[in-house]
């Protein structure tokens, strides 16, 4: 332990405690404050059990242990547990970085649903450095946090400027306002899904396992070697839509997209698609699929070549300035965990 820093059990310097929880159906559209559960906002409600901040950890479910910062005046239901410093020895800010830099895996019980409890969280250790240095390690993983926010928001701006530029060059995909030749899409366009895989089949490989959301794990065996645009086809994700190059496994929760490439160019195809929003066109049961019948009807647009190639141009240009983002945020990511590791581990 470094020197002049404590080291105390959570419970002793943290009131730690579970609000009482309002339903979904107690949620009001336009009320007036926001509602927290176990992943943050949920909804917004008129009324507000917490007048300050607080630092919040998902009590129950997949996420347990994640953290999350609550907005002042806003209600916060029972499957987030508050963690809310007893007196000025600890801040809020540090207290949340400390807490997204610990192991919690020895205060996570239950198999089937994990949780938290205030028993198992209070005992849990913690260091307290002195004040002043509590504001340094705060205002250097801010910073580092800053920078990754503003490279994220950089990327959001790219995707928005490809959409301008798709909507400038061929008009609204649904009501073909500038006249392209249409075709329905079960005259065009073939879907076939891919090849079931559990994820007990799931094992260490160099091959990505492609579904509906990318990339959900690897696998030592591929059944795609290409460049094929691929749809989700079941789940909350059915409808992306998203261009896949090199050896992957696809899974039977997408579609692979068979199209005319004399005709259509993939990065056209796959912005006309996302666009779309193919989601709409899912069933409406607990969980959601697209099937080949609810798409055949669908219009799609077939602007001149050359345009294509036009816009082809633009998106290389904007995915080139993405991937340089990209790899800054990696590298900046790293850096961070790297601080992270070196203040809380």
């Amino acid at each position: 332990m470094k020197d002049g820093w404590e080291y105390k059990k959570l419970g002793e310097v943290c009131d730690i405690y579970q609000p009482k929880t309002i339903s979904a159906k107690e949620l009001v559209d336009n009320g007036d404050y926001l509602v927290y559960g176990a992943n943050g906002v949920i909804g917004r409600y008129n009324s507000y059990n917490h007048e300050n901040s607080e630092v919040l950890m998902t009590c129950r479910g997949a996420t347990c242990g994640t953290i999350n910062v609550s907005e002042p005046y806003s209600w916060i239901n029972g499957n987030a547990m508050v963690i809310h410093p007893k007196d000025n020895n600890i801040t809020q800010n540090f207290l949340s970085y400390h807490l997204r830099g610990i192991d919690l895996s020895d205060v996570i019980t239950g198999a089937a649903q994990p949780q938290i409890t205030r028993q198992s969280l209070s005992p849990k250790m913690i260091f307290i450095p002195p004040l002043a240095e509590q504001e340094r390690i705060v205002a250097e993983l801010d910073l580092l946090t800053s920078i990754i926010d503003k490279k994220k928001a950089q990327l959001k701006e790219l995707d928005q400027l490809a959409q301008s530029i798709f909507y400038t060059m061929f008009g609204d995909p649904i009501t073909n306002e500038k006249g392209w030749e249409v075709k329905k899409m079960g005259e065009v366009y073939k879907l076939k899904s891919g090849d079931g895989l559990s994820a007990k089949q799931f094992v260490y490989g160099p091959y990505p396992v492609y579904g509906g959301n990318g990339i959900s794990g690897y696998h030592n065996k591929y059944n795609k070697d290409g460049n094929y645009i691929i749809i989700g086809r079941v789940g909350a994700y059915c409808g992306n839509v998203r261009y896949v190059e090199g050896k992957f496994w696809l899974t039977d929760n997408a579609f692979q997209l068979f199209y005319d490439s004399s005709k259509q160019l993939p990065v056209f195809v796959t912005h006309f698609l996302t666009h779309l929003n193919l989601h709409r066109f899912a069933n409406q049961a607990a969980q959601p699929v697209i099937s080949n019948i609810t798409l055949k009807d669908i219009k799609v647009l077939f602007p001149p070549l050359p345009l294509q190639q036009e816009f082809a141009s633009k998106i290389e240009a904007i995915e080139r300035q993405k991937s340089l983002i990209q790899q800054s945020i990696v590298e900046t990511q790293t850096l961070f965990d790297s601080r992270m590791e070196h203040w809380f581990n």
